[in-house]
């Protein structure tokens, strides 16, 4: 199981995360679709403690 909660993510005055949070049942296939400058990336680096979040 996936489980994110309250993830936030700032970048000086820019504010790239707002307190996402979602849960993926273990063995779900899931696609992680959102336009450009959405916070896909930055949510999967933060996922994989490739960058800090400041909360959650």
């Amino acid at each position: 199981m996936i489980q994110v909660q309250n993830l936030t993510k700032d970048y000086g005055q820019l504010r790239a995360l707002d307190n996402i949070s979602f849960t993926i049942p273990k063995g779900e296939i899931v696609g992680f679709l959102c336009p450009n400058g959405a916070g896909k990336t930055t949510t999967l680096k933060i996922m994989t403690c490739f960058m800090p979040p400041n909360a959650g």
